[in-house]
């Protein structure tokens, strides 16, 4: 089989799958002549993802990938909900469903969801049991002694270690098989787990643990390897001589490709062996793992932390030396996914060009997967976005009748008929509930509620003028005359309305931002042509990473609306779903 004849594959990242029919020992509601185990709307809102909706998500994933015709799926990890003995039982007989009947093949990566350390831990999680009550479930003795009259003490909530979290999962590329063409680790050729053992050290070097490494290269047709990479790192806390203590190990979820570099050398050696036998083989090599391998908002000004400080984004961010280091041991193509972020990120180094390929996630905004066909030196790949899904209207309605037994307002995002515009919706929600009271300093966070963009503006224009406002106006009718003319000629330059603006809150603004950053090419999608052009007014005309001095909330706004402009930019060029990364021959 030549180059050009490579078949397509396609690439699944933080399915996170929860099957709502999954049995935790009585923690379940009847709905539907089911009995479901249902997360609240509550959870829901504020997480970084949605959780019952992701077993249709998977689902139809996997449909829609054997419809075209594709046979090979790689799972770049966090494939299961959270580690839950449960819910890897329950994705396995998901994937050996679709492989028995649709002949799909399945290549796992675990990601940090999907196990913790060497002995795993406890974890804990409430399900809805009707609209006004949930019941707690955990396997943690401690934890359940807590509600003793009510809670679920089972042990299929516990989250395993490696290698028993990954046994299950064995047969998906972790393990060798007996129709691939090639298949090794970077310990050799066994794939036993006591052959893939490494010693993670604490960084005074005074604790050592022995833990397992789950990555391998796999040749599933002639000449091309897939080398997938376990990027996970569990490094040892110093003074923490237990490996089962509670916070044994420094947050693998912060760690990513910048700890694999300190605690994980063997790796880069493998890495760069694999890439020159590839060469002097006529190998394709196309690199995967879980975590990023470059900065995905292409913050290079440091801006994001100056305004939000040492957020989960600034904390995760890979620093430029992976991407180098990766260059320089011969990868040229890397996908990953772990941040929930579709889009792609070019990189120069002094050894070539290096494109990290972010994969969305099944179960967060915007919903896809990709596809990527190898054809010559070049690979086409093609993002797939779950927008037009539709979604269970019982569920909706489950929601529904939670958000009025709490007498909260209803969200919109309750409203919506496809999974797309649920999740575009919920971003709002997301905003309101964790990135405004978590992320945004409290002042800035106290003042955009009930306001909207043409208050922003005129703050903005205000600092222009001799009497620069200190804060976003109480009411239209304290703005001052020669601000408002000034606002109804900038707004007529690009298309838009005073009207427009007022309508556009700050809340909806905010969002739509988080939207951008997280949507890449498939923004179109769902943000208004109307908003893009209010957005693009904002930063063009109010925004710089470099303002000049001005009061503090202004200051704020101003850098805010200069992350913004390149954003903007992206999203108005409208670009094709599908785009090609030329590889090296």
């Amino acid at each position: 089989m030549s180059v050009n004849d490579f078949p397509a594959f396609a690439v699944i990242a933080d399915a996170h799958f929860h099957d709502m029919e999954s049995n935790y020992d009585g923690a379940a509601t009847t709905l539907t002549s089911r009995k479901l185990t249902l997360r609240s709307w509550s959870d829901s809102r504020r997480s970084s993802r949605v959780f019952n909706e992701s077993g249709r998500a998977l689902r139809s994933s996997l449909e829609d990938i054997h419809s075209r015709g594709i046979r090979h799926v790689l799972l770049l990890g966090d494939y299961s909900d959270d580690g839950q003995i449960e819910s890897t039982s329950r994705l396995v007989r998901l994937l050996r469903e679709h492989q028995d009947n649709y002949g799909l093949v399945f290549y796992a990566l675990p990601g940090n969801h999907d196990f913790y350390g060497p002995h795993g831990k406890h974890q804990s999680t409430r399900f809805s049991i009707s609209p006004q009550r949930d019941v707690l479930v955990t396997s943690d003795a401690e934890v359940a002694a807590t509600e003793q009259d009510t809670a679920i003490l089972t042990r299929k909530m516990y989250c395993e270690g490696a290698p028993a979290a990954l046994l299950p999962m064995a047969e998906f590329g972790l393990t060798r098989q007996a129709d691939y063409l090639h298949w090794e680790t970077p310990f050799g050729q066994s794939d036993a787990p006591e052959s893939r053992i490494y010693v993670a050290k604490s960084a005074d070097g005074s604790v050592t643990h022995r833990l397992m490494d789950a990555s391998y290269l796999v040749e599933p047709v002639a000449g091309l390897w897939l080398l997938m990479i376990d990027a996970n790192v569990f490094e040892p806390r110093n003074g923490r001589t237990n490996p089962r203590q509670k916070k044994a190990f420094l947050d693998s979820s912060d760690a990513g490709w910048n700890a694999v570099l300190r605690e994980k050398p063997f790796l880069m050696e493998w890495i760069t062996d694999v890439c020159s036998r590839a060469r002097l083989l006529g190998k394709q090599v196309i690199a995967c793992s879980h975590y990023p391998i470059a900065d995905l908002f292409d913050d290079h000004s440091g801006s994001e932390s100056r305004l939000f400080g040492n957020n989960e984004n600034v904390r995760r961010k890979p620093t430029a030396k992976v991407a180098h280091a990766l260059s320089a041991a011969g990868v040229s193509l890397h996908f990953g996914g772990h941040l929930h972020v579709n889009g792609t990120t070019r990189t120069t180094t002094e050894t070539g060009e290096i494109t990290d390929v972010a994969v969305p996630s099944l179960v967060a905004f915007p919903p896809g997967y990709k596809i990527v066909r190898p054809v010559k030196n070049k690979a086409e790949i093609e993002t797939v976005c779950l927008q037009s899904m539709p979604i269970d209207s019982w569920l909706m309605d489950v929601y529904r009748a939670e958000v009025s037994a709490t007498d909260h307002r209803m969200d919109p995002a309750l409203e919506a008929i496809s999974y797309g515009d649920f999740l575009y919706a919920r971003m709002r929600s997301r905003v309101t509930h964790h990135y405004l009271p978590r992320e945004w300093p409290a002042e800035i966070a106290g003042e955009i509620v009930n306001r909207n963009a043409a208050d922003l503006a005129y703050l903005l224009l205000s600092q222009q003028t001799e009497t620069a406002m200190t804060g976003l106006c109480k009411t239209l009718d304290s703005v001052p005359t020669p601000l408002s003319a000034k606002l109804a000629s900038i707004v007529r330059k690009y298309n838009v309305t005073v009207a427009e603006l007022l309508s556009y809150s700050m809340a909806s603004l905010i969002a739509d931002w988080y939207c951008l950053r997280h949507a890449g090419n498939t923004v179109c999608l769902f943000i208004a042509p109307g908003k893009l052009k209010i957005l693009t007014l904002l930063s063009k005309e109010f925004g710089s990473l470099s303002p000049p001095e001005m009061n503090a909330s202004a200051t704020f706004y101003t850098v805010f609306f200069g992350i913004i402009e390149n954003q903007v930019n992206t999203a108005q060029q409208k670009i094709s779903m599908t785009e090609t990364v030329f590889l090296p021959t």
